[in-house]
């Protein structure tokens, strides 16, 4: 696929999807230092590279993170955060053995997670757009 400022051509479609993920670490600990928070950045961008999407941002605080992927329209979501807390959790646990101790009964992430499609026009704009439409007689 190839890149044109922030629409992607694929070889059937052009698309611009990108989607705001927030994880937060289980049971809300205090995990995450600045040291950490760049390790994940370069793991998330890794996974990320591997489903031919983008991490576009990604920042977090010592309990939660969050990232603006950017992604091809044959990618799950669901699959692409599975992939994303599975990875970074055990790599983490790798690179930073002094973090295993806070970890919660050896998980990192909490189960659940925060995913919010965006960019583009909003939907109000969208809508009226499509209301607009000349339907044929």
């Amino acid at each position: 696929m190839k890149q044109d400022n922030d629409i992607r051509h694929g070889r059937h479609c052009v698309f611009a999807m990108h989607v705001h993920l927030v994880f937060v670490a289980k049971c809300r600990r205090k995990v995450f230092d600045g040291e950490a928070i760049v390790s994940l950045r370069a793991i998330f961008a890794k996974v990320c590279t591997d489903f031919q999407a983008n991490l576009v941002e990604m920042d977090g605080e010592d309990d939660h993170v969050h990232l603006l992927v950017e992604y091809p329209p044959k990618v799950a979501v669901s699959a692409l955060v599975n992939s994303l807390k599975g990875v970074s959790s055990r790599l983490l646990r790798q690179e930073r053995p002094d973090l295993q101790q806070c970890y919660w009964k050896g998980v990192l992430w909490s189960p659940s997670y925060f995913a919010a499609s965006c960019g583009g026009a909003p939907i109000a704009i969208v809508r009226q757009y499509i209301e607009q439409q000349q339907t044929p007689t």
